[in-house]
C-alpha cells in the first residue's frame, strides 16, 4: 500500500473541501488513488448530509435574479457565517434564484426537483444541495423565495449577501432602486398603513394600552393616547409614510409622487430573520461535565 502523504491529503481536500481526516481515511481506503478517494468521499459525505439535517441553519445568504418584469428573491441558509462566504454555496444561491425566476416553482419542494448541475453534483437542485452539504461539511437549506411575473417593472437591491429587496413598480427606475435601498435600511413591515398585519397592530395596541393605563388619566384620555400611539406605529412601519432615507424632509410617498413613480409592493428578506439561533453556553457545558464526572 502506498504511503498517504500530506500533499495527497491537501490535494484531495482542495478538490472536495472535505475535512482533513475524512480525506486521509478516504485515501487510505482507496490505496492512494485520488479519483477513487473522491468517489468514496462523495458516498460518505452524502450520508453525512442526512445526519446534518437537524442542525440549525440560521446563517446564509439572500440572492436575487431580475430580468425585465420577471424576477425572484431567495434565502438559502447554512450553519455558520464562514460557509455563507463559500464560493460553491454562493453559486448555489444564485442558481436557485435564477431557477425560481425562470421556472415558477410552486414551493420549495418543486424548486428542489428542478434540474441543476454544480460542482459535479446533480441532476436536481436537491442533489446539488445534498452534495454540497457533504462537500462543505455543513447543513444548508432553501428557506423561502418570492417570484414576480405580474408585468410590472422590478428593481432589486442586495446589501452584501444578508439583506435583499425586490420592488415592483411603474415609473422611474432610479427612484425605485432608491426605494429598494430605503427598504433594506428602514425595514418597513408593509407598503401602506392599510397593509400592516392585524396581529402587529393588536400587539402594539396592547402595549400602548398598558402604558397609557399607568398614567392615571381619565378613560377618554387614555383611549386617545392609545389611538395616537397606534397611529404613530402605523406610520413608522409603513413604507409610504416613512421619512425617505435620502431626504428625511419628505416621505417615501412624496418622493415617489415627485418622480411620477408608483410602488405596487416589495419583498424584504433578512438572513435568519425569525429563526431561533442556537447559543452555546460554554460555562454551563463545562459545569455539566464536571457534575457528571463527580457523579461517577
Amino acid at each position: 500500500m502506498p504511503a498517504i502523504t500530506a500533499s495527497m491529503v491537501a490535494e484531495l481536500r482542495a478538490k472536495t473541501d472535505a475535512p482533513m481526516m475524512e480525506c486521509k481515511k478516504a485515501l487510505t481506503e482507496a490505496d492512494g488513488d485520488l479519483g477513487r478517494a473522491e468517489e468514496i468521499l462523495r458516498v460518505k459525505l452524502g450520508n453525512k448530509a442526512s445526519k446534518a439535517a437537524a442542525r440549525i441553519t440560521a446563517e446564509g445568504v439572500v440572492a436575487a435574479s431580475v430580468s425585465g418584469s420577471t424576477g425572484a428573491i431567495v434565502e438559502i441558509n447554512c450553519e455558520t457565517d464562514f460557509v455563507s462566504k463559500n464560493d460553491s454555496f454562493l453559486a448555489f444561491a444564485r442558481s436557485t434564484a435564477e431557477l425560481v425566476a425562470g421556472h415558477a416553482p410552486a414551493d420549495v419542494a418543486a424548486l428542489s426537483a428542478l434540474p441543476l448541475s454544480q460542482d459535479g453534483f446533480g441532476p436536481t437542485v436537491e442533489d446539488v444541495r445534498k452534495g454540497l452539504i457533504g462537500k462543505i461539511g455543513e447543513n444548508m437549506s432553501i428557506r423561502r423565495f418570492k417570484r414576480y411575473a405580474g408585468g410590472g417593472q422590478l428593481a432589486s437591491y442586495l446589501h452584501g449577501t444578508r439583506i435583499g429587496v425586490v420592488v415592483e413598480f411603474t415609473g422611474d427606475e432610479t427612484a425605485a432602486k432608491d426605494v429598494a435601498m430605503h427598504v433594506a435600511a428602514m425595514k418597513p413591515k408593509a407598503l401602506s398603513t392599510a397593509d400592516v398585519p392585524a396581529e402587529l397592530i393588536d400587539v402594539e395596541r396592547r402595549i400602548a394600552t398598558e402604558k397609557a393605563a399607568e398614567s392615571g388619566k381619565p378613560a377618554e384620555i387614555v383611549a386617545k393616547m392609545v389611538e395616537g400611539s397606534v397611529q404613530k406605529f402605523l406610520k413608522e412601519v409603513s413604507l409610504l409614510n416613512q421619512p425617505f432615507v435620502k431626504n428625511d424632509k419628505q416621505t417615501v410617498e412624496q418622493m415617489l409622487k415627485e418622480k411620477a413613480t408608483n410602488v405596487a409592493g416589495f419583498t424584504l428578506y433578512v438572513v435568519g430573520e425569525g429563526i431561533e439561533k442556537k447559543v452555546d453556553d460554554f460555562a454551563a457545558e463545562v459545569a455539566a461535565q464536571v457534575a457528571a464526572a463527580k457523579g461517577q
